[in-house]
């Protein structure tokens, strides 16, 4: 059996993407080379790799067999490329860097400093959120993420690099905008615009008002902290924002920040990899800039 590091990289492509059209336009090729391509696969190893069901198209038991050992070979193709890359030095060098959906308010001001002392190194940031982000991790496809903490059980390294604090923010004109330690039983009164289920943030505000016992109503699930902040300025209830998505709005007057008994809850944001990676010159410079750092210092005021 020959098979092409090219047929490879297509069949990943069209395994990822459950079909031949979306592989197609992430390679940047018509959709009968990547045909013709799967085509001479499956020809080489003598068994038929895709099934079609309807529109469909899903991996047969061969197809799952070398999907495993494809990526096993990727990967290891991309450490060979770092390890040459490390001996080269930092010359220059790409990142990918996957960052949840809050992390957006943060993470640029901290590749731009990097990229003022290593501006010979390219990076590609992807915001996604929490579900997309660990779907990444698993799979290989980014080198470090930034997000708060992952779930236990998954084999991630995950470094703690920057206060992440949760407060709970109201329209100027709200009816406890202007009141001092309030207690958790008195905001849980009012309702709450709430991430959906599943985010970092839902998770650890949930945790932290079922440890005091309290349960908040949510009379609205959004998608992103905008939609909150938005929800919030236009009087629909109280929203729980990391505090470095709201400074903006605090400064402008736009926003309040309650002073809750027990409140900020203390998170952090971590920088993330699969355990045992690798990490290219680049990563790991971005790495050790983010550790070496008070990160807090790169924020604006």
């Amino acid at each position: 059996m020959h098979l092409t590091f090219r047929q490879l990289q297509v069949f990943t492509a069209v395994a990822k993407h459950q079909s031949f059209t979306r592989a197609a336009q992430s390679l940047h090729l018509s959709q009968p080379a990547v045909s013709m391509q799967v085509r001479q696969m499956e020809e080489q190893v003598g068994l038929p790799l895709f099934e079609q069901l309807g529109r469909q198209i899903y991996l047969t038991e061969a197809g799952r067999e070398m999907a495993r050992y494809s990526a096993a070979i990727t990967q290891q193709l991309d450490e060979a490329v770092q390890v040459i890359n490390d001996l080269k030095g930092l010359s220059g060098g790409h990142i990918h860097i996957s960052v949840a959906t809050t992390g957006a308010y943060v993470a640029p001001y901290l590749l731009a400093a990097f990229s003022k002392l290593h501006p010979q190194v390219t990076v590609s940031m992807d915001v996604t959120n929490r579900e997309s982000l660990l779907h990444q991790l698993a799979e290989n496809e980014v080198d470090v993420a930034i997000m708060g903490r992952p779930p236990a059980g998954l084999s991630l390294e995950a470094t703690a690099f920057l206060d992440n604090p949760l407060v709970i923010i109201a329209a100027p004109d709200h009816p406890l905008a202007q009141v001092r330690a309030i207690t958790l039983e008195a905001v849980a009164a009012y309702p709450f615009i709430m991430r959906e289920s599943g985010s970092g943030t839902r998770i650890a505000v949930e945790q932290f008002f079922e440890k005091a016992g309290i349960v908040l109503h949510a009379s609205i699930e959004v998608s992103s902290h905008e939609a909150i902040k938005h929800a919030v300025r236009a009087g629909m209830g109280l929203g729980i924002a990391s505090l470095h998505t709201v400074r903006e709005e605090l400064l402008a007057g736009r926003l309040a920040v309650l002073d809750v008994q027990g409140l900020p809850i203390e998170r952090h944001w971590y920088l993330v990899h699969r355990q045992g990676k690798r990490l290219s010159a680049a990563t790991q410079a971005f790495r050790d800039f983010l550790l070496d750092q008070e990160a807090a210092r790169l924020l604006p005021e």
